[in-house]
């Protein structure tokens, strides 16, 4: 699921924007603010001694000329003004978007039934560690993917895409998908069976499950008529921890990495196609929609 390009973008823009305004308010009070309060200061002293000589021939000098000259010369260039006024609310922004939460629009149905086309979700950043901005180097440690988590990452094949779908596999794991039915570490996930799941898109009805996946429920959904086996995935690194026949697919995570799917089963180009999602990749876990400008039902947490 592509969570939009321009989000990425938008990452590297305010990080320029936070360098160059901070830079001009920087140099603004540090240089160019003294600079101001020097020319005010030898004006006002032109002034004072202007007045002193007016006075000394009987004239009385008007002072509101003084406050005019001083008030004109220690105001702020337009583009010095709008810098400072912005800096702070850029910064902050940046910083919220960087290192606490991060907001995500999903475009589409690969995460249908938890997560819809239309939903404005927030990813939580610190949860998996403290990661830098723009170049997404973990520095601080802080927890760990776990089975169930829907994560947002950064596409393998692609590192300027960012993609969101449920953590199945975690390093070490041995993951088994047959006949639509999921296995790990060779312990059967329970499945429970929840009313049929209406397609809105292709206006069909899907079996719908509940599945237990290391204690976190959640549904997911079947399309009946696709078969079970993966079509022609990809030659990704560590295929070779993977056998693919009729039934499905058997995969070992290999360390450092983790297993993704969606939880439209059968509608979801994930790990079962394209491989394996290295800790470098990830962005962070997603919890919460706080929008959906179509249904505002959809507004909550989510698992």
């Amino acid at each position: 699921m592509n969570l939009q390009l321009v989000l990425d973008n938008f990452s590297l823009i305010l990080f320029v924007l936070t360098i160059v305004t901070g830079a001009i308010w920087f140099l603004d009070v540090f240089h160019f603010a003294r600079q101001r309060r020097a020319r005010a200061d030898a004006a006002l002293a032109a002034l004072d001694a202007r007045s002193a000589k007016l006075s000394a021939d009987g004239i009385k000098a008007d002072e509101s000329d003084r406050y005019t000259v001083e008030e004109n010369l220690l105001r702020q260039p337009t583009w010095i003004e709008y810098s400072g006024s912005f800096f702070p609310v850029i910064a902050l922004v940046f910083f919220l978007r960087s290192f606490l939460y991060e907001p995500f629009k999903i475009p589409s149905s690969s995460m249908v039934p938890t997560l819809q086309v239309g939903d404005l979700i927030l990813v939580n950043k610190f949860t998996y560690g403290i990661r830098l901005p723009i170049i997404n180097k973990k520095i601080i440690e802080m927890g760990y993917p776990q089975r169930g988590d829907v994560m947002v990452f950064r596409y393998p094949k692609d590192l300027s895409v960012n993609y969101i779908k449920r953590v199945v596999g975690v390093p070490g794991d041995k993951i088994v998908y047959k006949n639509k039915r999921l296995e790990v570490n060779d312990e059967k996930i329970s499945y429970d069976p929840l009313p049929d799941y209406l397609d809105e898109e292709e206006l069909k009805y899907l079996k719908q499950f509940s599945e237990n996946l290391a204690g976190k429920k959640h549904n997911i959904v079947n399309y009946e008529q696709r078969p079970s086996y993966v079509d022609n995935p990809d030659d990704f690194p560590g295929r070779q921890n993977c056998t693919y026949d009729i039934e499905g697919f058997t995969c070992r995570v290999p360390i450092g990495q983790y297993f993704m799917m969606g939880d439209n089963r059968d509608n979801s180009k994930d790990s079962r196609y394209w491989g394996f999602v290295p800790d470098k990749n990830i962005v962070g876990k997603a919890f919460f929609v706080w929008m959906n400008l179509g249904n505002l039902k959809r507004i909550g947490s989510f698992q």
